[in-house]
């Protein structure tokens, strides 16, 4: 019965990865794929918040989405902030507090817990 309560994420292990899986079941129904893990959810994270909708990208392209999502779920926690966008309509994002060293398994609930708000006005996933 771990309660995880980091950065005002105060969910208990089990529960953080029942919703994940909630959310996972929805994004694979959805998109019509297998159920994706952590790195497919940056990436459509990343897409989302592009804003330029589905495209072929570039293998250094799908790395800043998966980048840009790290920022834009992180700025929930107050460590980057959204600087704006560059002349390709991509956006830029500083640190603006260093991210604690975390154990994986922190990082990993920490990451599931951060998509699953982000998808929450999406998704019910209770």
């Amino acid at each position: 019965m771990q309660i995880f309560t980091t950065f005002g994420i105060d969910m208990k292990a089990s529960e953080i990865n029942k919703k994940w899986a909630v959310l996972q079941g929805h994004i694979a129904r959805d998109f019509d794929m297998e159920l994706p893990d952590i790195k497919v959810m940056l990436f459509l994270i990343g897409v989302q918040e592009l804003g330029k909708g589905p495209n072929t990208f570039s293998k250094r392209e799908k790395e800043e989405l998966m980048h840009i999502a790290n920022c834009r779920l992180f700025s929930a926690m107050g460590f980057y902030e959204l600087k704006g966008l560059d002349e390709e309509g991509w956006p830029h994002w500083e640190l603006v507090k260093p991210i604690p060293n975390y154990t994986l398994l922190e990082q990993e609930l920490i990451m599931k817990s951060l998509m699953v708000d982000y998808f929450a006005d999406t998704y019910v996933l209770d």
